[in-house]
Formats: structure tokens, sequence, C-alpha cells
């Protein structure tokens, strides 16, 4: 099976409609479980021979950029790779600083961390407003950087209430934004993005829903992903799945959008990067599916 691919937007790279989300890497330095060598290696490495040729990650992401470093930057050649800026430089620093110097020293390290002398995309990380980003210097200091050929394209880790003012400056080559069954809320946006000849890749929840939080999980994530594991369970959506897992039936859901190019999904395990890729291969939910699925989810 091949995976299908498809021209993201005007960069012209050509990507996998199902990407690789480096999150589940983060390990102990960032908040989430350890991932020893052994999976890292295995999983980043299954996902380029399955034909995952879209890799997204962040400094935010732990140990997650030097796994990337570690196992596959000998690969360097085989896949796109996104990366952020906004990032703090101290590990495990939720504060963000857009300011020019910092997206430098931000993406400088990155490429130490990864091997690599490029990114293929730098995304804004965690939707700063247009006004931030113009005071603090931001999208000179990714210009600066793409003339000196250490990013090759710009984009946005964008979503609402600032998402439809970072469409309308037209400085994005790419925009990563949320959108699933379960969060439908960005869905005319995937649109408008890619009518102003963007890139556009979803993000958010394919299977975080399918179980309870965690009790670890601070309040303000735990509780939204609470009422999406609510929804989930009374949509019953297994009796629509075919026998097939409740999983696939939300990637192929994503994948039916007709303007998005891509959706990153993580896993640290190879077992479920290869039930995604073969979830992916199978494309987009027929019709009548795609509407029951919208009808048991009810309104975005």
């Amino acid at each position: 099976m091949t995976l299908p691919t498809t021209a993201l937007g005007r960069t012209g790279l050509r990507v996998s409609r199902l990407g690789y989300g480096a999150m589940e890497l983060r390990g102990p330095r960032a908040w989430g479980p350890p991932v020893s060598d052994d999976a890292a290696r295995a999983v980043l490495n299954e996902a380029l021979d399955a034909g995952v040729n879209l890799i997204d990650t962040a400094p935010d992401y732990g140990d997650a950029e030097e796994h990337i470093g570690r196992w596959i930057a000998h690969r360097r050649d085989e896949f796109v790779l996104a990366g952020k800026c906004g990032c703090s430089l101290a590990d495990g620093d939720p504060a963000h600083d857009y300011t020019r110097a910092n997206v430098r020293a931000g993406v400088e390290r990155s490429l130490r961390r990864m091997r690599t002398g490029h990114l293929d995309v730098l995304m804004v990380h965690l939707s700063p407003s247009v006004s931030v980003m113009a005071a603090e210097d931001t999208i000179a200091g990714m210009r600066e950087l793409q003339d000196e050929g250490l990013i090759r394209f710009t984009g946005m880790s964008g979503e609402l209430p600032h998402l439809p003012e970072h469409i309308a400056t037209g400085a994005f080559d790419v925009f990563l934004l949320p959108y699933s069954a379960l969060d439908r809320s960005h869905e005319g946006l995937v649109g408008a993005a890619a009518a102003s000849g963007a890139g556009t890749i979803a993000r958010g929840a394919v299977a975080r829903s399918l179980a309870p939080p965690p009790e670890a999980v601070p309040e303000p994530v735990r509780r939204p992903l609470a009422q999406r594991h609510a929804r989930l369970a009374a949509a019953r959506l297994e009796e629509l799945a075919d026998g097939a897992p409740v999983t696939e039936l939300l990637l192929r859901f994503i994948l039916g959008h007709p303007e998005l190019h891509s959706v990153i999904v993580g896993s640290a395990r190879p077992e479920h990067l290869r039930a995604n890729v073969a979830a992916a291969g199978k494309g987009p939910l027929p019709p009548d599916v795609d509407a029951a699925v919208r009808a048991r989810l009810g309104p975005a």
C-alpha cells in the first residue's frame, strides 16, 4: 500500500496526507511518559519506511528533537521537517517569547538538535496575535532566517480567535490548525487558508478522546478532553465503523476535508503507527458515513 500524497499549498512540497506528530516523543523533559531510545528509533524509522514524509515537532516537545536528530538525520532527504518558533530556551518553561532574537536562537538550537541545516517549514507556536508579532518583529525574524536558507517556508500553528487575522496577513505559507470530528470549529478556516494558497495541516484529537483523560492532566486541559470523551462515547460511532477501530473512522473523517492537505497524528508505538497508515491508505469516509458521523456528534 502506498500512502497518498499532495502538494502542500504554494510551497510545492510534496507531503503524505498522513504526517507524524513528534509530541508523543516528548519524554520526561516535558509533560508525558518517558520514551526509550529504542522505541523512538523504531517508530520514526517505521514512519519513513511506511511513506510518512511529513514530521512535525517543536522545542517544547521535550526529547523529540534529539530523537529526530539521533535516529533519522541520516535520512533527512526523505522527509519534510516542520518545526516551531517562539518557544522558551529553558526546557520545560511554558512561557513563549516571539522576539526576533529568540526566534533565531530557537531555530539554531533546533537545527543542532536535529542535525540538519534547515527546516522545511518554521511555524509560529501557540497562535499569538498579529499585534504581538508586529511588536516583537517575529515575521521579520523569520524572513531573515529564510533569506539565509535556515528555513524554507513560514508557517503558523494557529487557532481562534487570531487565526483569521493570521490568514489575512498573507505572511504564512503553511497553517497547522485544529480540526477533527469532535472539533469542527475551524472547518471553514481550513478552506480560507487553502484559498489563500497556503498549505493546510490538521492537528487535534484522533485518539485522545477515546479514553477519559488522566487525573494528572492539568484541569484546563483535562476539562475539554473529558467533554469530548463524553460526546464520543454517547455517539456510539463503533456502530458506523463496520468492524474497524473508531480511531480509523475519526482519521478518515479528517481526510475527507477537500481543502486539507495533511493531518499529523502522533504515536510512540509502531503498531499504532501501522494502524494509522492502514487507515489513511483507505482514504476519506464514504459520504453517507461522513454524514452519519456529523449527525451523531452534532454541531461543531
